[in-house]
């Protein structure tokens, strides 16, 4: 695996290929299949993919939880990509945390409910 392979190149070409097959036929494209029951149907698959995550985390099971973790990214793309978001959009958010405090911006997030 070179640099490229672990980087946001690979998400950059997984999500080309969900947009790609977003419209083909449910019944040859588990992305497709997966529009054509919408965005309750993506999202509930997120949470699967996550509780799985956690699940494997808890059993200490490194390679499980590399296996889910990729289910769980995969499911989240076709989120985004349901949603008319992209991937540089959450980079973007993540870039704009960096450096900051989690806890500090927890706080920032409490305040802002509040208001």
């Amino acid at each position: 695996m070179n640099e490229l392979d672990t980087s946001s190149a690979v998400i950059d070409r997984v999500f080309a290929v969900i947009e790609q097959r977003r419209d083909a036929d449910p019944k040859e494209s588990y992305v497709a299949k997966m529009f054509s029951k919408g965005r309750k149907k993506i999202a509930e698959k997120v949470g699967e993919e996550a509780v799985e995550t956690v699940v494997a985390a808890v059993d200490k099971d490194p390679g499980q939880v590399i296996y889910e973790s990729a289910d769980l990214m995969f499911a989240l793309m076709v989120l985004w990509a349901q949603m008319d978001l992209r991937p540089e959009q959450v980079f973007a958010e993540l870039a704009r945390r960096e450096g900051t405090s989690g806890l500090a911006e927890m706080a920032a997030r409490k305040d802002k409910t509040i208001d």
